[in-house]
């Protein structure tokens, strides 16, 4: 890669620190989907050791990644996104991987289809981690950012990302119990 394509995939990904997501800090600002990328890549280093015999650096390069195609579209939240939002954003992800010089499109081409398969164990664990971070972001931000329906979604939000995997269940769990204490408090 020379350094004029290196400077125009920092200037992609600079997207990435422009664009908010629907969560908020806890200090009350929008957070944006690089800081909700990192911390996933954060916590996924952690929640590896939970998994011996992961490859810990794929699953590292899926979580810097997951989020790219809303470099592309921004981002949309979950509950308002729709299949033809996901076709469009998987459109514009074709397109900047096949776009990308070799080996790195190759190589990210490969990723994304992995991710988006589903099959391997640091697919799912970024996957169901992606939804677990959103939730803990959640449940940092003041109650005052939460729209009505998501007192009942913090709670059934990436259920399916965690079912049958015991350490993920006891992670939804302890969301869980820190989603009812804030409700209960009222903060």
């Amino acid at each position: 890669m020379t350094y004029r394509e290196l400077f125009d995939q920092m200037a992609l990904a600079e997207q990435l620190k422009c664009n908010l997501r629907h969560s908020w800090t806890s200090s009350g600002r929008q957070e944006s989907v690089a800081e909700h990328s990192w911390r996933l890549a954060l916590l996924a280093w952690f929640a590896a050791e939970a998994y011996p015999g992961i490859d810990r650096e794929k699953l590292l390069t899926m979580c810097l990644f997951h989020d790219m195609g809303e470099a592309f579209t921004g981002d949309i939240p979950a509950f308002s996104k729709t299949e033809t939002h996901e076709e469009i954003e998987r459109a514009a992800i074709a397109g900047w991987l096949a776009a990308l010089p070799a080996p790195f499109s190759q190589r990210l081409t490969a990723l994304f289809a992995e991710l988006e398969a589903q099959e391997t164990q640091e697919a799912r664990l970024c996957k169901a981690l992606d939804k677990m971070e959103t939730l803990i972001q959640h449940n940092e931000a003041p109650l005052s950012t939460w729209l009505p329906l998501e007192y009942q979604l913090n709670f059934t939000y990436g259920q399916a990302q965690t079912d049958g995997d015991p350490y993920l269940e006891g992670l939804r769990a302890a969301v869980n119990q820190v989603t009812r204490e804030k409700i209960d408090q009222g903060e």
